[in-house]
């Protein structure tokens, strides 16, 4: 019964604020097939509390950046979805690739 602004809040959001502080961050998403993994992850852009995990998380990052002064900064991110033992990069050239 939460939206993904409340989920972002009281679980992603801590995250990514370790995420802007040097630390290494993951959020996994598992369940069966017609869960709503894809939605919490990715949302909708109307309305904006619908908008998913990851925009918010790229939103949150960008914006530390953009505040930060004498620091550099490296932004990686991967978008993995693995599924019957085949995992592949969505956010990669080819997404029907598989990795190894």
């Amino acid at each position: 019964e939460h939206n993904t602004e409340q989920i972002y809040n009281e679980i992603a959001y801590p995250l990514v604020e370790g995420v802007t502080e040097g630390y290494n961050g993951t959020i996994f998403a598992y369940g069966q097939t017609g869960s709503g993994k894809s939605f919490t992850m990715q949302g909708v852009v109307d309305p904006p509390t619908q908008k998913g995990i990851i925009p918010r998380a790229l939103e949150h990052i960008f914006e530390s950046v953009q505040c930060a002064e004498n620091a550099k900064f490296l932004v990686r991110a991967s978008y993995l979805e693995i599924y019957n033992e085949d995992i592949r990069d969505l956010l990669g050239a080819d997404t029907k690739q598989k990795l190894e």
